[in-house]
């Protein structure tokens, strides 16, 4: 079982640390806050009121035990940038740190965070997607340059096998997997990884594309 450590308990973090728990992993729930501790401690593995910027601290409640370390810390930048980097220095293999603007970032990223996430801005591009696009499901930047997207399939596309529409040499994309759309309040699990060139796309099937955002934008204008 992986063990994460979720540092800082704000609304990201807390529920960064109550979904990890609810997957069934050990978290570490640690802030300053004592009062924000004391609401983790209701459902995290255990809750410490904790400097994170302090090397001892942090070694006394053994976060060099953990796989992951989440920090979560948003306003206080200076406090986000030691922490990342007190961790990188104690050996953390894994840092996910929360990054409130592109420079911010960028420092995460040298003082040694292996993943920054941008929540205003990734929330804004969602929020922007749906009302531009309200065909897209999702779109999860995974770099500046590539993306996956989920989409209602177009519906000159329906009826017609993966491999007639060669949407690999006409779009630059690749369809990494297809499911079931939502449908009367009941969700649907199935799910397609790596369809085969002869599936043919029915009504209804959304899908799971994975090329550069430069091609995702592309292909949003099919239905317009």
């Amino acid at each position: 079982m992986r063990q994460f450590a979720v540092i800082g308990l704000g609304r990201f973090g807390l529920s960064v640390a109550k979904t990890l728990t609810e997957q069934g992993c050990q978290v570490l729930a640690i802030d300053k806050d004592d009062g924000l501790v004391q609401d983790a401690s209701e459902f995290v593995t255990e809750a410490v009121q904790v400097d994170s910027t302090d090397e001892k601290s942090l070694k006394a409640v053994g976060i060099k035990n953990v796989d992951v370390a989440v920090v979560g810390i948003g306003t206080n930048l200076e406090a986000s940038i030691l922490t990342t980097l007190t961790l990188k220095e104690m050996g953390v293999q894994e840092i996910v740190a929360r990054a409130v603007t592109q420079e911010h970032g960028k420092v995460l990223e040298k003082v040694g965070a292996t993943k920054v996430v941008f929540l205003e801005r990734d929330m804004g591009i969602r929020v922007a997607n749906s009302l531009t696009s309200p065909s897209i499901i999702e779109h999860i930047y995974l770099s500046p340059e590539y993306s996956i997207m989920e989409t209602v399939t177009p519906q000159a596309f329906v009826s017609q096998s993966i491999g007639s529409l060669d949407i690999r040499a006409k779009y630059g994309l690749t369809i990494i997997g297809i499911r079931k759309k939502e449908q009367a309040n009941v969700k649907v699990c199935e799910l397609n990884i790596s369809p085969k060139a002869d599936y043919v796309i029915k009504q209804g099937d959304v899908l799971i594309l994975l090329g550069s955002n430069e091609n995702l934008e592309r292909f949003k204008q099919i239905d317009k």
